[in-house]
């Protein structure tokens, strides 16, 4: 999921125009259907480097920086955001955050990192500069699908800001751009990162 050195956000062509809804809707001048994901929402563009000969994507990775095309994929079919394969275990999902993102057993999490498989727990400790090397490890068994994190575009003094992650079906979903997908995690609990190795 992560962006890759020569992989390059694409020239801002978004225009405003009045939908069915009687509201503005954002647009690409040259939008194609791809363009949307499944709910109707419009994502930010980020080129694709050539794959090598496996398939697999070239170029140095960013770490900082997550591709949105990939992923959105990756959350939308909860695959691994190492390896993307099925990253569901026999005992749940397991989603990986900050050491001082946990606020409580029956708080609603909120999250744009993608699950880990069994086999690349520890490869994503290792890579993920945000985990700080002590991650707080959520073993899930509800992860349904809440928003995006996004940018909203409006007229006048609103302009465009960036936003907070929003719900789908939120009323200014036509107005935004979005750039990373957003899981909710209901039914989890934490546990030991040595104790789920």
């Amino acid at each position: 999921m992560t962006q890759r050195e020569g992989e390059d956000a694409a020239p801002d062509n978004l225009i405003l125009l009045p939908h069915t809804d009687g509201r503005l809707h954002l647009h690409y001048l040259d939008e194609d259907p791809r363009d949307r994901d499944l709910r109707g929402v419009l994502w930010a563009l980020c080129s694709f480097n050539s794959p090598d000969g496996q398939g697999q994507p070239t170029g140095r990775p960013q770490r900082k920086l997550m591709h949105p095309y990939r992923q959105m994929m990756t959350m939308q079919s909860l695959r691994c955001q190492i390896c993307t394969n099925p990253a569901r275990t026999p005992l749940g999902l397991i989603f990986l955050a900050g050491p001082h993102a946990h606020t409580g057993e029956t708080a609603e999490v909120l999250t744009n990192q993608p699950p880990v498989c069994a086999n690349h727990l520890r490869t994503a400790v290792r890579l993920s500069p945000h985990l700080g090397g002590s991650p707080t490890v959520f073993l899930v068994q509800s992860a349904p699908l809440y928003g995006t994190t996004s940018t909203l575009y409006g007229l006048g003094t609103h302009g465009v800001q960036p936003g907070p992650p929003l719900p789908y079906g939120h009323p200014d979903t036509g107005r935004f751009l979005a750039s990373q997908q957003i899981h909710s995690l209901h039914t989890y609990r934490t546990v030991d990162l040595d104790e789920l190795l």
